[in-house]
């Protein structure tokens, strides 16, 4: 796959503390950035407030280095009574200006809350 799939929603730039001494960038570092991702979608379709409740098997293609603009698409691909469903893929712009490549995808599962923190109906869209 040579093209991100999904509306991009968020731009990161990997820094030396998010980076092991070998100078690749943290795994539970790029599913965060992940999930940052993947809420923004789902808040702005529910129009309010979500939690994370799963996140399906990742699996890494390629490492993220320090320097790389970690580049971060979603797509939502499913919404249930309280629930949506998004698909979240991470693509890294290598020196920040270069080559663009697949670092790994998943699904993330959020559910509305309302005011109370208890699950809420999902709007129509």
């Amino acid at each position: 796959m040579t093209e991100p799939h999904g509306t991009l929603t968020t731009r990161t730039l990997a820094m030396p503390a998010d980076a092991n001494p070998a100078g690749d960038i943290f795994g539970g570092w790029v599913m965060a950035q992940m999930d940052i991702a993947g809420g923004i979608a789902a808040s702005d379709r529910v129009r309010g407030r979500v939690v994370t409740v799963a996140v399906n098997a990742m699996t890494f293609i390629k490492p993220v280095h320090v320097g790389d603009v970690l580049c971060v698409y979603t797509d939502v691909v499913k919404t249930g009574r309280t629930s949506i469903t998004i698909d979240v893929e991470a693509w890294a712009l290598r020196g920040r200006l270069g080559e663009r490549v697949k670092v790994t995808e998943a699904v993330f599962t959020f559910v509305a809350l309302d005011d109370d923190g208890n699950p809420t109906p999902v709007p129509e869209a």
